[in-house]
């Protein structure tokens, strides 16, 4: 399954919380020229297979699904959560 949501919280040194909620499939349907351009020039530049490319980032993105990220330094902690 692809993954729908990223939920990004932040909490800062003053206790306050910041929560970030962002849609992926917009975000991939406006920034995918881009991306396809980008990767494009990648796989040229490293001699890489763009299908052999395609192929490992369709796995990487099936895999996200689930996956947690927390990150604390400090007082500050960050918390990505991959749905």
């Amino acid at each position: 399954m692809i993954p729908q949501l990223v939920t990004v919280r932040c909490r800062r040194p003053g206790g306050r919380r910041l929560g970030l909620y962002v849609p992926l499939l917009p975000v991939l349907l406006v920034l995918s020229p881009l991306l396809l351009l980008a990767g494009l020039v990648a796989c040229v530049a490293t001699r890489v297979s763009p299908m052999g490319a395609l192929r490992g980032a369709g796995q990487l993105l099936w895999a996200l699904p689930g996956t947690r990220f927390e990150i604390e330094q400090g007082r500050t902690a960050v918390l990505v959560s991959v749905r």
